[in-house]
């Protein structure tokens, strides 16, 4: 792919990444706020991703959005980062600032954005389930905590790693928020609100909660069961969810869009609208595009 030498130079950077809609999503940017620039995917081995980032730079990149399974690398390769990707641990995005990388975590806030913008719920008062203690729970946890739910579980198929996340956060969390952890096996008998999964079982295809072994009966009335992933991907989650009762199932691509339109407003100063992005992404997801 040939580059014009006189446009910035963005990318998504990930592996997998040729799934990524991050370049239709910045392409609308762009178009809608007269902004030119480029931006591609850009696979990384995985044991690549500081050289591959290096390259990058090294021919004109001056911004990152990074993906799975880059975002803990992403705060170490870093020179600076936000408070917000510190907290996480994490960062899922990187742009060049002062001779060096600055990284920083739009996650959190995306996703709160799209709770607040396009589902019509927030976390105050609710009792939330967060499944998966890897990089993209360490990107939404801080944010959710500082809504101030009444509880915040972690559960995962690993308990330490949960643990570990529950002991990070735990301090952060204000009065008459609990924030614990546990085994997916000893989720029965308990209630949620809301119902997010951050694990990788939807990028597998599998049937996400029963290959999770969940219990039945997780969800009280009237939750939301809400998946990070999007579109297809984000089906054998929310299909289950659907069947155990979840009276409202969302995907995450309002939190994909709302994310890299902070990812945006870092690199090029100027924050898009996303509305009309999120429904052509919508209108082309449901035409097989």
């Amino acid at each position: 792919m040939s580059h014009s030498s006189t446009l910035p130079r963005y990318a998504v950077i990930g592996h997998p990444v040729a799934h990524s809609r991050s370049p239709r999503i910045h392409a609308l940017f762009a178009a809608a706020t007269g902004q030119a620039l480029t931006y591609e995917r850009l696979p990384a081995p995985l044991d690549g991703f500081a050289r591959t980032v290096r390259e990058f730079h090294d021919a004109g990149g001056l911004g990152l959005s990074v993906t799975v399974p880059f975002k803990l690398e992403c705060l170490e390769l870093a020179a600076t980062a936000s408070e917000r990707a510190h907290s996480a641990g994490a960062a899922n995005t990187l742009a060049w600032r002062g001779g060096a990388w600055f990284a920083d975590n739009t996650d959190g806030a995306g996703l709160l954005n799209d709770f607040a913008r396009h589902v019509g719920i927030d976390d105050r008062g609710r009792d939330v389930l967060v499944l998966g203690a890897g990089g993209a729970a360490r990107g939404i946890l801080g944010p959710l905590i500082a809504q101030g739910p009444r509880r915040l579980v972690i559960a995962n198929r690993t308990p330490e790693k949960a643990a570990a996340l529950a002991q990070l956060f735990a301090g952060r969390a204000g009065r008459g928020t609990v924030v614990s952890t546990m085994p997916f096996a000893a989720l029965g008998g308990q209630r949620f609100d809301i119902v997010i999964n951050s694990t990788s079982a939807s990028l597998g295809g599998a049937a996400s909660g029963d290959a999770m072994h969940l219990p039945p009966a997780l969800f009280a009335p009237g939750a939301l069961a809400y998946d990070l992933t999007y579109g297809p991907a984000s089906a054998a989650f929310l299909g289950w969810a659907a069947r155990e009762g979840a009276a409202r199932c969302a995907d995450g691509l309002g939190m994909l869009v709302e994310q890299a339109a902070l990812q945006f407003e870092l690199w090029r100063g100027v924050l898009p609208a996303t509305d009309p992005v999120l429904a052509q992404l919508r209108a082309e997801i449901g035409a097989g595009q």
